[in-house]
């Protein structure tokens, strides 16, 4: 096993936290779940299917011998997400700690969407993400606690990105809501944080990304300048330190954690990457002569 691959916190670091954690029934917020409870923080993992959430739950419990209670919530619906708050506080008392990673999204050509198909993605990204911020905010602060907010970005929340316009607004939105309330709401002692992961292949969630038969094409060993995709336990390292007491200090801070992809996608002159040693001699050798001249 890498060393990046093995777990980064000591025993306990999360001992004592209640942590909820939207659409923590696979993919990385599984693994984002598993880690927490490693730590020894109580988890509520969230989504709208209870079959897969209760399935997953098992398995982190049987895993780690932590407590994880799941809680089927459509994040959409404000008043779901209250009654979701009011759930956990009635079986653990509190919660220290939300992790926006409830996500959807889909590649398309923007002019083939639907309204409705806009709708679906923003719906859960930001919408859900600002319900769930609003409602542990609003109790946090009667209840004069001190918290954490983590929500999960990418990339292209900064830049853009064609063919995922739904997705590059909601995520666009979410990291402008962590910074802006990493300001107005240090004073109630709740910090914000965002990761913008690079490739993590997930089951299902990457092989809708990539057009059939483009499997080369998008290969994300050639993307990438570290030559591999991310480990779900480094994420889950950087996810479990920026929410421990560790990370106080941090505060509106967006982590990119991508193996320099963002960067060489943005790099003017990155895909001369691929030229090859042999013709570096020749331009070197020509650029010589030239200058002589």
């Amino acid at each position: 096993m890498h060393n990046y691959a093995k777990p980064m916190l000591r025993d306990g670091a999360l001992q004592g936290k209640t942590i909820l954690l939207t659409g923590g029934g696979s993919g990385l917020g599984k693994s984002m779940a598993r880690y927490f409870l490693e730590l020894g923080a109580k988890v509520c993992i969230a989504s709208r299917s209870f079959e897969r959430l209760q399935q997953a739950a098992d398995e982190l419990s049987a895993a780690t011998g932590g407590e994880v209670l799941p809680l089927a919530c459509d994040v959409r619906d404000y008043a779901a997400v209250e009654g979701l708050l009011q759930q956990v506080l009635d079986k653990f008392g509190s919660v220290d700690v939300l992790v926006n990673n409830a996500a959807g999204n889909f590649i398309s050509p923007t002019e083939r969407l639907s309204n409705r198909a806009f709708d679906t993605v923003v719906d859960i990204v930001l919408k859900g993400s600002y319900n769930c911020t609003l409602a542990l905010g609003k109790h946090w602060i009667a209840n004069n606690q001190p918290a954490a907010v983590l929500s999960i970005v990418t990339t292209y929340a900064w830049t853009g990105s064609g063919y995922v316009v739904p997705s590059a607004c909601a995520k666009a939105g979410v990291l402008a809501m962590t910074r802006s309330l990493a300001v107005e709401w240090a004073k109630y002692g709740i910090r914000f944080h965002a990761i913008a992961p690079g490739p993590f292949p997930t089951e299902g969630a990457w092989s809708r990304l990539i057009p059939p038969g483009m499997e080369d094409q998008f290969d994300l060993t050639k993307r990438v300048p570290l030559r591999r995709a991310g480990d779900h336990q480094e994420l889950a390292n950087l996810a479990a330190y920026l929410v421990s007491d560790f990370g106080t200090y941090l505060n509106g801070e967006v982590v990119t954690i991508d193996g320099g992809e963002w960067l060489q996608g943005a790099g003017e002159f990155s895909a001369l990457d691929a030229v090859p040693q042999s013709m570096w001699d020749q331009i070197q050798s020509q650029m010589k002569k030239q200058a002589k001249s």
